[in-house]
């Protein structure tokens, strides 16, 4: 249970960690390789989704009647992560060539009819994005924030709707950004080769003018495309025409940082972050501070006082929380659940700390899709030998060995089988609205294999390592009878206090937790884990300084039932990031329009999320008030 023996296992799953992941997605990494294109070089353009600010259901790019929409065809190998948030790497019929510009090439010719005709007008209307990429760049969609700074959206609109009708946008406009490679000594002027660095699109809507009757090759006389051309009508019997232009363009950005654009678009956001690190650190200091009047002059007055020899016999007036020596290491309420939900929240602290050190280093980076989803996934399973370790230590040290594989099974199942059964319940549903973001079953055959054949040995594996060591020694003997409980201050209730701990950890976290939803709602790059680390040891630092205040008040008033109180002071924030995102989810524009399978999976998830928040912050605050319980009491000196 000691924090150097969970750094250690912690450590060995990182490595671990680092070997899968290479094995897991080894077949990904030419994909995120620079490829150099000589000129007339095809450039291969993608399908990804199609993703909605409005539904959060992610669809198939062929669901819709695009071209080539008849042929069954298959994605290229994705990752585990890919897989999870529903995208797919399909071929379109795009014919891109390095350096080979085209004006208003004709595609396919496609009649608006049935199914197709209401899906593509409900896909319209929910305001879903087409998310293409090429050379594992996305196709984003150039603008201007207010302050007049670039902004880009990621997938360009499907369409639109004008005074009650609606609109397709059947012509892109592309722009590939692309970078010359080095000269290379002795290399000919044919060998010339370009990386691409950008890929960015102009949708139109245009009802294509066709001259099929010259004999020759079919073509549009609305092209050149330009402003005040007649639009592409969604309705029954229309006949759409899909085109695309290309133009190439130079770009002094290169192949190494061709993300940075896209990820350094908008510094007003960067403005905010920095006031939310700020505020949190703010609060960081207030609570040190009030930790620091605790230690420097209670608790040292404290000592003085009650280690004082006791030549006058004066031991019937002490009071506060050396009274309560002989019950305050006595066994709490459901000694085993407490180890569960303790083992639980050490794992899930170690790989949130793990993966968000990975991110910062770079090697979780947009260009690697799904790596981070898939680094959590695996350093999850991996990082079980914690759980096990974790519960083990501190059940033996309650209470022994009367329910030890009772705590060795619920840790291998207990918030596990909770995961794993939302993730079911939602995925039936992603099913049963035909969602790209539905896991096939061999997909969940790979999961539940993670499950039993790797995360549930690892347990058993921690466990036995956790009983092995030798039970953590207490400073003082627990007496046999309890002594009775004063009733709490001003008689308001322990829950109370509890409820009202949250609110500070949750104050930290908050700007955080919108930026990271309007990621997630808006279908956009999370990429600030920078601001996210330093978030995320302020919010450390505030768990284990309010679980301290408020375990040390608890024990001042003789109560010694600490346990859970130390446990949910700082865990119940996660009530209010629950709370709060139903909050987010009930002010979204058209909130009353939402699909309510994607309110359903949203809630979801989020509830998971915020169960694994509350285990988290509740094992930091245990954490701290466990090692600082330990040391008052053994500092001063008991009869």
């Amino acid at each position: 249970m000691g924090r150097c023996d969970q750094a250690w296992i912690a450590l060995v799953v990182v490595v671990w960690g680092m070997i899968c992941s290479r094995s897991v997605v080894g077949f990904y990494l030419p994909g995120i390789a620079p490829v150099d294109y000589e000129e007339g070089a095809p450039l291969e353009v993608f399908a990804n989704k199609l993703t909605s600010p409005k539904n959060q259901l992610p669809y198939d790019y062929y669901s819709l009647p695009f071209c080539g929409a008849d042929e069954k065809r298959r994605s290229k190998r994705v990752n585990l992560g890919q897989t999870l948030i529903g995208e797919r790497a399909k071929p379109t019929d795009f014919d891109l060539r390095m350096h080979v510009p085209e004006t208003c090439k004709l595609m396919c010719k496609v009649t608006l009819t049935g199914k197709p005709l209401k899906k593509l007008k409900k896909r319209i209307a929910d305001l879903y994005s087409v998310r293409l990429n090429m050379d594992n760049m996305p196709l984003v969609v150039k603008g201007k924030t207010r302050a007049g700074s670039p902004a880009y959206h990621f997938g360009y609109p499907l369409g639109f709707v004008k005074d009650d009708q609606m609109f397709l946008n059947n012509h892109l406009k592309f722009k590939v950004l692309v970078h010359h490679s080095p000269y290379v000594p002795g290399a000919t002027a044919a060998a010339a080769t370009a990386r691409v660095v950008g890929f960015e699109v102009e949708p139109w809507s245009v009802g294509h003018d066709i001259d099929d009757k010259s004999g020759g090759a079919v073509k549009s006389l609305t092209c050149p495309v330009k402003a005040g051309v007649k639009p592409q009508k969604v309705e029954d019997g229309a006949t759409v025409w899909f085109s695309y232009d290309v133009t190439f363009e130079d770009s002094p950005v290169a192949w190494a940082t061709r993300w940075d654009p896209l990820m350094n678009a908008n510094p007003e956001l960067k403005q905010i972050q920095w006031f939310s690190i700020v505020n949190s650190f703010m609060i960081g200091i207030f609570l040190t501070a009030l930790v620091g009047t605790i230690l420097l002059r209670t608790l040292l007055r404290d000592f003085v006082r009650y280690n004082q020899l006791e030549e006058e016999d004066e031991q019937e007036d002490v009071t506060g929380w050396k009274l309560v020596h002989g019950d305050v290491f006595r066994a709490p309420q459901a000694p085993a659940m407490l180890a569960v939900v303790y083992g639980t929240g050490a794992q899930l602290f170690w790989i949130t700390l793990v993966t968000l050190a990975f991110a910062v280093l770079g090697f979780l980076s947009p260009a690697n899709r799904g790596g981070l989803l898939t680094a959590l996934v695996t350093f999850f399973v991996l990082a079980s030998t914690i759980s096990g370790y974790s519960a083990a230590r501190l059940y033996s040290a309650i209470e022994g060995g009367e329910a030890r594989r009772l705590v060795t099974m619920g840790s291998a199942f207990f918030f596990p089988g909770i995961m794993f059964a939302v993730f079911f319940c939602l995925n039936l549903l992603l099913w049963a609205y035909r969602s790209s973001g539905a896991m096939s079953f061999l997909t969940l055959v790979l999961l539940l294999v993670m499950w039993f054949g790797v995360s549930v040995p690892l347990v058993f594996l921690g466990a036995y390592l956790g009983y092995k060591q030798k039970p953590i020694e207490f400073p003082v003997r627990t007496n046999q009878i309890p002594r009775q409980i004063p009733p709490p201050p001003f008689g308001v209730p322990k829950a109370s206090y509890l409820l009202v701990a949250g609110v500070l950890p949750f104050g930290v976290v908050f700007m955080e937790l919108v930026f990271i939803l309007n990621s997630i709602w808006q279908n956009q790059v999370y990429y600030m884990f920078g601001f996210l680390l330093l978030v995320f040891v302020i919010l450390v630092l505030t768990c284990a300084e309010m679980s301290i205040v408020f375990t040390y008040l608890v024990l001042s008033n003789e109560d010694y039932k600490w346990w859970w109180q130390a446990f949910l002071t700082s865990g119940s924030s996660g009530i209010y990031v629950f709370l709060y995102s139903i909050y987010y989810l009930m002010t979204q524009p058209g909130f009353r329009g939402i699909n309510i399978a994607s309110i359903c999976i949203y809630t979801g998830y989020m509830a998971l999320v915020s169960a694994a928040f509350f285990l988290m912050t509740g094992f930091v605050g245990f954490f701290a008030s466990f090692t600082f319980v330990r040391k008052i009491y053994a500092a001063i000196r008991v009869d």
